[in-house]
């Protein structure tokens, strides 16, 4: 079956929606909030992502969306973190084991790192039509390139390369499509979905290159750099996260996609039905792909930044990733060095 482009719309406005468990504690709207000018200097947040906005409190507590963005805007949180989206499922822990030795508040926003990138330098955040000038203490980045941007605009200080990950394709429980490497996503009979090449850096600094040493960018992709839109026929690039690949497989409207190998093993632990195909090192980008994290230079809570660059390069922290699946980084990597 095809996944035409109204399937396609479909399956993200059902991801979008599966995603908005919104427990977060009610905004005040007495006084409607009335849009101005200023909304479009700061970055889009996509509607329906309180579950990527949040602020965990030391125990259980946590608050998500715009409840969770007022209190960073109002400095309530000890600690502000930004960092890419496929970290999401991971975040709960890695907090929590941080908030074991800080007993302090922190709020987490993951988006991609395009995005992150973006709204650091703009100022902050637009969501649901609401304005939020804020900056976070800590960034998470995919690619050196991004973090010395931050450092030439005068925001990027130390940083530590904390962990590593790799690509794998993701297929349908029992492979039926009997799917044994990077070359089958040229297939045309198979529905294709992959990580957008314009925020998501998964694609921009991995994906892309393993797909162009194969061969299949061009083919893929059909000469578009673009987001929630198609490449070729059957190839459909996600809108925000590549979270989106698993729902689609669960829809049954994708057949393959690629993803890091740990959103492989979290959508095991959500019970989706969902097999993997392993690639070559050469394919699977693993010894390349490097999570960055840095502290913003003048931040509200330089400490905080300090201690939490240095708490990911400890046991505790490296446990709370590679128990995701993630792959721990090297001692001379977790070294808290300045940005050149």
């Amino acid at each position: 079956m095809r996944l035409n482009k109204l399937l396609a719309a479909s399956l993200v406005s059902a991801f979008c929606l599966s995603m908005s468990a919104n427990h977060a504690i009610a905004a005040d709207t007495d006084t409607p909030t009335l849009a101005t000018p200023a909304a479009t200097k700061f970055e889009m947040i996509p509607a329906n992502k309180d579950d990527d906005l949040r602020v965990f409190y030391p125990g259980d507590k946590v608050v998500k969306g715009e409840a969770a963005l007022q209190l960073m805007q109002a400095g309530k949180p000890g600690l502000t973190i930004w960092l890419a989206g496929n970290q999401f499922f991971a975040m709960e822990d890695v907090v929590h084991a941080f908030q074991q030795q800080h007993k302090i508040v922190v709020g987490v926003i993951t988006m991609p790192p395009g995005k992150v990138l973006d709204a650091i330098l703009k100022g902050g955040w637009t969501y649901n039509g609401k304005d939020y000038a804020i900056s976070p203490d800590v960034f998470g980045m995919v690619d050196m390139g991004s973090v010395k941007k931050l450092k030439d605009a005068g925001k990027g200080q130390d940083y530590v390369t904390y962990m590593h990950n790799q690509l794998v394709l993701m297929v349908a429980e029992g492979n039926p499509k009997h799917i044994s490497g990077i070359a089958d996503l040229g297939r045309p009979e198979l529905q294709v979905m992959l990580p957008n090449p314009v925020t998501e850096g998964i694609m921009k600094f991995y994906a892309k290159k393993s797909l162009e040493n194969n061969g299949l960018w061009d083919k893929l992709s059909a000469g578009k750099e673009c987001q929630s839109c198609y490449g070729a026929p059957n190839v459909y690039f996600s809108s925000v996260h590549h979270r989106e690949i698993p729902q689609g497989i669960k829809a049954g409207t994708v057949d393959v996609g690629i993803v890091w190998a740990t959103e492989y093993k979290n959508a095991l632990k959500e019970g989706l039905k969902v097999g993997e195909v392993t690639m070559p090192e050469k394919d699977s980008m693993k010894n390349e792909v490097n999570y960055i994290a840095g502290n913003i230079s003048g931040a509200a809570h330089e400490k905080a930044a300090l201690a939490y660059l240095k708490f990911l390069g400890s046991k505790a922290g490296q446990a709370a990733y590679t128990n995701h699946g993630f792959i721990e980084a090297s001692p001379d990597e977790l070294a808290v060095r300045p940005v050149q």
